[in-house]
């Protein structure tokens, strides 16, 4: 049945195809970036593309710790902090070299923003002082012993920042792919070898496996259902690679709705997700259940937090000591991506009994990403991507980081919360929010990359993070 279907799909690809010279390698996106400007970006393809493009103070290791990429610092006091930008800080992609001044005018023009979802982060900043081309002071309002793993903004220079250059359409960064243009497609340079990309957006899940078959394509990752990366593992010209996952996938409540706010209502959802067959039937190998937004293996995570199991009849008995009239209606919005339908459509299955009907609407990626910034839903999914920190607590359940201070979409507003986070009782932080379900932790995705033969040097991260396109090559 798969390969009649493929085969029905074919002549879709004649229309698709995208002109470029044949040493390019090409990756298929599921989604497309939305802002190319580190300061504003939010979206998993842009803050991937974004690391690749620009280059930061601070990077993670393995166990997610905090370590100089751009610069190493050193703790003078609690509340300064000295950075120095190491010898081989690289040049900007128009020239320069990459300075402290840069590094200066990249967080004063953040901290400036009124509507970028990172600046709250930074509001403890009191104060910079360039000592010289190399060497920046920050200090803070307040001791804050996380403040190096903040610093993870790509510095972009400060040439172009004064004359308002449009680093969302336009990136000048200092990292290893250059940008060229971005028209219907994305077209990046290496710099080390001038090795050209071209990331389309391809929105369809068969038809970026058919570009894939037919050399259309040289790379896909992720969004793909299970039954479309098991196919991929029987065509013997594509290699399927495959990583443990990270990323943390939740259902996001809008606190501000009569009906959600009450705790009861929110427990009764979580007890009528079974995400273990979920996980079973429609994701990919390396997929677990998640219990919050860092894994338990993270030097920040919780191992201790016992999980909502499968229990519909639990559910409707929770509804109904509410007061809540069954069927409970509720409007789910999610994207247009076929893997994201396919999870709401499970959902919602899986709800019927425990007397909660929900109304899937799909949106097309920009529109609905829209709608959860803004707040225009019910309850929504979404994944958190590329996560290293203890501090998104904060941005996600503070009640100082609701849009567009931070990334609070659903105006969850609890003292106890923001207590435990200021006082960065990450524990205690994690173990509140799960009892409260401002989100209902569904899991982590494993992570899975599909290469043509002849592609090399590339692996999927536990993340999702495209690093490797700095590494990558075509060798025959």
């Amino acid at each position: 049945m798969m390969r009649l279907f493929v085969a029905g799909l074919i002549l879709i690809l004649a229309a698709c195809s995208q002109p470029g010279s044949p040493d390019d390698i090409r990756f298929a996106l599921a989604q497309a970036p939305l802002n190319l400007d580190p300061r504003y970006a939010s979206d998993a393809a842009s803050e991937r593309l974004n690391r690749l493009i620009y280059q930061p103070l601070v990077d993670f290791d393995a166990q997610s710790r905090p370590v100089g990429d751009l610069a190493d610092w050193q703790k003078l006091s609690p509340t300064h902090y000295r950075f120095t930008l190491k010898p081989a800080a690289p040049f900007f992609h128009h020239g320069p070299p990459v300075t402290a001044r840069d590094v200066a005018a990249t967080y004063d023009s953040l901290l400036s923003m009124r509507n970028s979802p990172h600046t709250a982060e930074f509001a403890n900043i009191e104060k910079m002082i360039v000592l010289d081309e190399r060497t920046v002071d920050f200090t803070l309002r307040a001791p804050d012993p996380e403040f190096p793993a903040r610093l993870i903004i790509g510095i972009l220079p400060a040439d172009l920042i004064a004359k308002g250059h449009d680093f969302a359409h336009h990136p000048v960064g200092n990292g290893p792919l250059q940008f060229v243009s971005w028209n219907s497609v994305v077209r990046l340079q290496r710099v080390s070898d001038k090795q050209d990309f071209v990331l389309t957006e391809v929105r369809d899940p068969t038809v970026r496996v058919l570009k894939l078959l037919r050399g259309e394509a040289d790379l896909i990752q992720g969004d793909l259902p299970p039954e479309l990366v098991r196919y991929l593992e029987q065509q013997p010209e594509v290699e399927v690679r495959y990583s443990p996952g990270t990323n943390f996938s939740y259902l996001g409540f809008n606190m501000q709705d009569p009906l959600l706010q009450n705790p009861q209502v929110r427990k009764a959802i979580a007890y009528a997700v079974d995400r273990e067959a979920v996980i079973r039937h429609a994701l990919i190998a390396g997929s677990r259940e998640a219990e919050t937004i860092l894994p338990p293996e993270h030097w920040a995570g919780n191992s201790q937090l016992i999980p909502h199991e499968y229990n519909p009849q639990l559910a409707r008995e929770l509804l109904q000591q509410a007061g809540v009239e069954l069927p409970l209606k509720l409007v789910y919005k999610t994207s247009t991506d076929a893997q994201r339908v396919r999870l709401a459509t499970i959902l919602q299955a899986q709800m019927r009994p425990a007397g909660i009907e929900l109304e899937i609407r799909s949106l097309d990626w920009g529109t609905f990403f829209d709608d959860v910034k803004h707040g225009k839903f019910q309850l929504y999914g979404l994944t958190w991507v590329g996560i290293r920190t203890p501090e998104i607590y904060r941005l996600a359940f503070h009640g100082n980081s609701i849009p567009p201070y931070g990334a609070n979409r659903g105006q969850f507003r609890n003292d106890e919360v923001d207590t435990l986070i200021n006082k960065a009782d990450w524990q205690g932080a994690s173990s509140r929010i799960h009892a409260l379900l401002p989100y209902v932790p569904l899991w982590y995705e494993g992570q899975f990359a599909a290469l043509r033969k002849g592609i090399t040097g590339y692996a999927p991260k536990p993340d999702g993070k495209w690093d490797d396109l700095a590494t990558i090559r075509r060798t025959q």
